[in-house]
């Protein structure tokens, strides 16, 4: 009898052969570059149907464990994305500098009548309105990674509504505003993903991640922005340097 069919509890098949397989790549019995089973390999080792076959590929994909390759069959990718976290650095370039393609979504965009508030370092951080609130879901090579929502002022971004949002942020205060970022404030806190982000990463209910609060200053010294992001932690890895400068 199949793996597939002996898995205990309601999950799809799917998903339980999809387990397996992520299991192997993170034990390292699969490495980057490797070929996953194919289709019918699935099949006959599950004893599944193909179509059950070829959506636990799909769902390898949609993951960012697998890639398919036309014509030569499916294979485990490099998934570790580097962040380095004291850096004042857009997701575009993050990307960019990481080989990948950078894709975004924009899941809402609006004035908000109250303001926004977040503890940081230790102090209270409030984004007064009125404000923009953006939304967003960002893609590395067509794999949700990041969810994040942006408080942005409105004295210092009027219309921003009206921007390419799609585009990098950084970008459009720069070539838009004219406005330098010179400070971002920001702590990061391991969480486990809560039903919101599964859905938008769609990823198993008990993959982690990381939870990114901030706040971005202007060479004014003026608060531009607040931000509250859900990385995917089965992918981010963020990195921090330092230097001792006793003498």
């Amino acid at each position: 009898m199949g793996v597939a069919r002996t898995a205990k509890g309601n999950i799809a098949k799917y998903r339980r052969i999809t387990r397996d397989i992520i299991a192997r790549i993170q034990s390292g019995v699969l490495e980057p570059g490797m070929r996953v089973p194919s289709e019918n390999e699935i099949r006959d080792m599950y004893d599944v149907s193909n179509t059950t076959a070829r959506k636990a590929l799909q769902d390898l994909e949609v993951q960012g464990y697998a890639e398919r390759q036309k014509g030569r069959g499916t294979f485990v990718r490099e998934r570790t994305l580097p962040r380095p976290a004291n850096k004042i650095l857009s997701f575009t370039a993050n990307m960019r500098q990481a080989g990948r393609t950078p894709r975004t979504t924009v899941l809402y965009t609006g004035l908000i009548s109250t303001g926004y508030t977040i503890r940081l370092m230790g102090k209270v951080i409030e984004m007064r309105e009125p404000a923009y609130k953006i939304h967003r879901l960002r893609f590395a090579d067509d794999i949700p990674v990041l969810l994040e929502v942006r408080y942005i002022s409105r004295e210092l971004c009027p219309d921003i509504d009206k921007q390419p949002l799609g585009e990098s942020l950084y970008d459009v205060y720069h070539d838009q505003y004219q406005l330098n970022l010179t400070r971002i404030d920001q702590s990061l806190e391991a969480i486990m993903l809560g039903e919101s982000a599964i859905q938008f990463f769609g990823v198993p209910a008990e993959t982690p991640g990381f939870l990114v609060e901030g706040a971005t200053y202007t060479s004014s010294g003026k608060l531009l922005e607040l931000e509250h992001s859900i990385y995917r932690g089965d992918i981010y890895k963020f990195s921090v340097s330092a230097r001792n400068d006793a003498s």
